[in-house]
């Protein structure tokens, strides 16, 4: 089987039309693209002694030590047989949980508190989970404000877990305060789908 190398994001859901022809003959090495786990394909910059290219289209490739520059198409079942083993230690994907607040009271609302055993249970999946616990709010208030009180959730959020017996290698606890809405809205505007703390684990 060739050696090879790649840019490995993710594998699933990935699919396009032939634009660049196949490798006549296997490769030695090459550098593959693929789409991420939100589907997005990034791009990546790849040298050879005849010259450089940007691979910016999902299942793009070019041998590292060919004698062409010229992007390729590489099919599903051949990354899945040259990048087996790549493929098997990936981690799995970051889950997100979103936690929301009853409306004026330091308290989770009865949805957001089943997220909590799903959480745990999420990080007891994982060998050694990070955890993220980031506190957001909407666009009410001066920005200094909701900066703060957006750590306050996320604090308070961490020690529930805690509470409830959270284990992980690592836990942060940070704010972002009114700067990354779920749902764009104007200044000084209340929407309590921005008002929420998420957790990562990854």
């Amino acid at each position: 089987m060739a050696t090879a190398a790649a840019v490995l994001v993710a594998l699933s859901g990935c699919a396009s039309a032939p634009a660049e022809p196949s490798f006549s003959q296997e490769p030695n090495s090459y550098v593959v693209l693929l789409p991420g786990d939100d589907g997005h394909t990034g791009a990546v910059t790849v040298s050879n002694t005849q010259g450089t290219i940007l691979l910016d289209r999902p299942m793009q490739a070019v041998e590292i030590d060919g004698a062409s520059i010229r992007p390729k198409n590489v099919s599903e079942k051949q990354i899945e047989r040259d990048f087996a083993g790549a493929l098997a230690a990936r981690p799995a994907p970051a889950e997100v949980f979103r936690l929301y607040f009853r409306t004026g009271e330091a308290a989770l609302t009865p949805a957001s508190e089943r997220l909590v055993a799903e959480i745990l249970d999420a990080t007891q999946r994982r060998p050694a989970a990070d955890v993220s616990v980031i506190g957001h709010t909407d666009t009410e208030g001066d920005a200094p404000s909701n900066e703060r009180l957006g750590l306050e959730r996320a604090r308070w959020v961490a020690a529930l877990l805690a509470r409830h017996g959270l284990r992980t290698r690592e836990i942060t606890v940070a704010s972002h305060g009114e700067r990354n809405p779920l749902v764009r809205t104007p200044d000084e505007t209340r929407e309590a789908r921005n008002r929420r703390v998420e957790v990562i684990v990854r």
